[in-house]
């Protein structure tokens, strides 16, 4: 009698090859819900339980706190970069004036430079202080983030006198030194004390005269194409390399007009320190100061430095201070080999720009802080400037990435990106404003819902002074950034 696999030889077959087929199915059934756990390494999607939404990326959360970054991470080279057709859709329906003018625009991924969206990108334009987005990379490529300025006190040529010189340092205090301050990092309080112990220690019995010498910035204090209106105002001062509170008579009120000599504003001061620290030792000082050059060999008889440069750039960023943002451009014109003057500063941004290998057709530099009219700037050289920030090929501009104001969190963006319309920005969206009376920029940086870096700049020009209107448009605008997902 024949056996069931004579008779029937395909049986034969699948009774040999039935073990290998249940190991398969074995192998199938362990294997997908391993893949399940495995998957988001490589998808970036993580398991949610049922009915729960998918947890927030970390770059899409707002932060916890606000330490300053020295990059930007966690980002990965293999982020979708958003389409370019949905990008401008979403854009163009929001970047809108409120009334009169236009604005212009430009979105480029930051890692490969690629213009993704670009409305009149080239134009120049009237920047406001998106201009101090130049000053900063400037400053830093040409001085370096961790240098200081130090203000000196040098011996004067008569015996008795010394000198207290400016060395760019307009962040003083008038106390003690306060070392984990930026206003205030160097203190003429602390500067009188070391002088008057070096005074002890040369044998000087005093009288002591003070004199000032200013001398490092060259040329007018004021630039000429500023507003007479915005500077009685106390959007900006005469021009000194040293001074109390980035001119300011107070630190804590960053409004209304500025001293107009706050240099010799800090030497009066200075002055008074020196006579109540030289009294206690048996020194006296000669009431008033006169303006002299420090003596070449003069001896340093005490010296105090400022907080770093990195510190002044974040600050200046943050708080949109026009006063400092001058200086900052003429250090850099004195690093450089410059004068210390308007024409040296906005040379000296100009070169390290164009050094950076970004384009500067038709870049004009009328001031180095964004208060002049005569400033032409396109957003994107604005945008390039931002990108060799975030990720280019210098390090030393990183220094600058912390200085952006934080939406809805931080500086002159602390109060905007509250309400429902362009909240979804909050804590996303990082740049830098820019406001005049017909003039609105904004320039930053924002990683968007897919994890992709991008860098964008949005000018408005020709505006209806005071409309709201158009600060509304440009948050929102970037808040689009922040949550696209546009592919």
């Amino acid at each position: 009698m024949m056996s069931r696999a004579a008779r029937h030889p395909w049986f034969a077959t699948i009774g040999r090859q039935l073990p290998m087929v249940l190991l398969a199915i074995l192998i199938v059934a362990l294997a997908v819900p391993a893949a399940m756990l495995v998957a988001p390494a490589f998808t970036g999607r993580g398991a949610s339980p049922e009915g729960a939404a998918p947890a927030v990326p970390a770059w899409q959360q707002v932060p916890r706190d606000l330490s300053l970054p020295q990059g930007i991470s966690p980002l990965k080279d293999s982020a979708p970069v958003p389409w370019p057709d949905t990008l401008a859709a979403r854009l163009n329906a929001t970047l809108k004036t409120d009334g009169a003018g236009s604005f212009t625009g430009v979105v480029q991924d930051a890692a490969t430079g690629q213009v993704l969206f670009s409305r009149n990108g080239s134009d120049g334009r009237v920047p406001a202080s998106n201009m101090k987005l130049l000053t900063a990379a400037a400053a830093l490529r040409a001085i370096g983030p961790d240098q200081r300025f130090s203000t000196r006190v040098v011996a004067g040529a008569d015996e008795g006198s010394v000198v207290l010189t400016g060395g760019g340092d307009v962040l003083l205090g008038a106390g003690e030194s306060s070392p984990d301050a930026v206003m205030g990092h160097a203190g003429l309080a602390t500067l009188a004390r070391l002088t008057i112990a070096s005074l002890q220690e040369s044998g000087i019995k005093g009288p002591v005269q003070v004199r000032l010498d200013d001398s490092l910035f060259t040329g007018p204090a004021l630039n000429p194409t500023w507003s007479p209106e915005d500077v009685a105002a106390g959007e900006t001062a005469p021009l000194f390399p040293l001074a109390l509170n980035s001119a300011r008579y107070d630190p804590a009120v960053t409004t209304g007009p500025r001293p107009q000599d706050a240099a010799m504003g800090a030497a009066e001061a200075f002055s008074a320190q020196l006579t109540a620290v030289g009294a206690a030792a048996g020194l006296s000082v000669t009431p008033g100061v006169e303006r002299a050059k420090a003596p070449e060999s003069g001896k340093v008889l005490a010296e105090v430095p400022s907080a770093t440069l990195r510190q002044q750039v974040d600050l200046m960023l943050q708080t949109s201070d026009n006063y400092l943002a001058e200086v900052v451009g003429r250090m850099t014109a004195v690093a450089m080999g410059q004068p210390g003057s308007n024409d040296g500063a906005t040379a000296a941004v100009y070169k390290q720009v164009q050094d950076l290998g970004i384009p500067t057709d038709g870049l004009l530099m009328a001031d180095v802080s964004g208060l002049s009219l005569g400033n032409q700037v396109s957003a994107g050289q604005l945008s390039e400037v931002v990108r060799a920030v975030t990720s280019g090929a210098e390090p030393s501009l990183r220094a600058a990435i912390g200085g952006f104001p934080v939406a809805g969190l931080t500086g002159t963006l602390g109060s905007r990106y509250t309400d429902a319309s362009t909240e979804g920005g909050a804590g996303l969206v990082r740049a830098k404003t820019g406001t005049l009376n017909s003039v609105i920029a904004l320039s930053g940086y924002v990683v968007d819902a897919d994890g992709r870096l991008l860098v964008f700049s949005f000018i408005g020009n020709g505006l209806e002074p005071g409309a709201a209107g158009n600060r509304t448009a440009l948050d929102l605008t970037a808040s689009a950034l922040a949550s696209c997902g546009c592919r």
